[in-house]
């Protein structure tokens, strides 16, 4: 099921971007601040990461663009002494809806691949990624504005949609607030 999913994303990215009118492509990080939801009320709070990546945008009109992406995502949470800390490779697909002052809403899916997981209490830290589901799915709301010299700042939410936990005694979900910077190349 997860390769035909990704199978599909890829093709459908591959299309758009044969069809597109303009393609545009970045760099972008910022920072995370993150926190892990579980639902029997052990939430984890805010923990300060960090993302990286590359991007491309898709012009299809002049005022609606794809852009998808290939982030490294720092996530996780804290809890008193323990700290949980995920990373991730990020993939969302976002819709865009451009206005002609450089300011952009997007929303879309997002697929993510856990790299790293582990738990630390005090200075004893241990791998829990056999606890935690290998792929996550948020859905990405946010806002950016771009300046003319290619360099833009955005603001975007990640809610977590799929229980992370491989544990069946309770659901665990990511939710991420990130701040960042990025670049596009031959911005018009």
């Amino acid at each position: 099921m997860k390769k035909v999913l990704f199978s599909s994303i890829v093709l459908f990215l591959c299309i758009s971007v044969t069809k597109a009118q303009h393609v545009e492509f970045g760099l972008k990080g910022g920072l995370n601040l993150s926190r892990v939801a579980i639902n029997d009320g052990r939430d984890f709070d805010t923990k300060a990461g960090a993302h990286f990546g590359g991007l491309a945008h898709i012009h299809l009109t002049r005022m609606f663009a794809l852009q998808p992406e290939i982030v490294y995502s720092t996530q996780g949470g804290k809890d008193g002494r323990n700290e949980l800390k995920l990373n991730y490779v990020n993939m969302p697909v976002l819709g865009q809806f451009m206005f002609g002052n450089g300011f952009r809403l997007q929303t879309g899916p997002q697929l993510g691949i856990l790299t790293v997981a582990k738990s630390k209490v005090g200075d004893v830290e241990v791998d829990v990624k056999d606890d935690l589901k290998a792929i996550d799915f948020s859905w990405v709301f946010g806002a950016s504005y771009i300046f003319p010299a290619g360099v833009g700042f955005d603001a975007r939410f990640n809610a977590g949609i799929a229980n992370v936990s491989d544990n069946r005694a309770y659901d665990a979900r990511n939710g991420v607030f990130q701040l960042g910077v990025f670049y596009q190349f031959k911005h018009h």
